[in-house]
């Protein structure tokens, strides 16, 4: 085989790891008590990781959508993450929210804030056992 032949299959593999990298299923998702309405929307008030680079932005941008803390393999991480949207879907019930990463966590998953969680849980069975098990996809923010 040629190097052309190599080369379009080694970025045919490329390409393909890297969309199968911005989704996910059987995610865990916990919730965590931001609550961005009480304090203004205000990332550094909630002492999210992506405030160093995300606080200044404008109102608009932090409360059009709920926010999460992000710590799940499919997909980037740090900084790299901050400001990125998912679609996260309730894999029990098929409920859909967008959300905004504003935070890193150590659960292996998604970090919802309270209000997103709800709006997932339509069973209620998220909060009988502690979490919900969603799955995701990257999506672009809109704004």
């Amino acid at each position: 085989m040629g190097r052309f032949g190599l080369c379009v299959i080694l970025s045919v593999c490329l390409l393909v790891a890297a969309a199968s990298a911005q989704s996910a299923s059987n995610v865990r998702a916990t919730y965590h008590l931001y609550h961005p309405e009480q304090i203004g929307w205000d990332l550094t008030a909630a002492s999210a990781f992506c405030a160093t680079w995300d606080a200044n932005k404008p109102l608009a941008w932090r409360q059009k959508y709920g926010w999460t803390a992000f710590c799940h393999s499919g997909g980037p991480i740090g900084q790299a993450a901050c400001g990125r949207c998912l679609r996260v879907t309730n894999s029990g019930t098929g409920a859909q929210q967008i959300v905004r990463i504003v935070d890193q966590c150590a659960n292996g998953g998604l970090d919802l804030d309270e209000g997103v969680f709800k709006k997932l849980d339509t069973n209620g069975i998220g909060y009988q056992q502690g979490f919900l098990t969603v799955s995701y996809e990257f999506v672009n923010c809109n704004d």
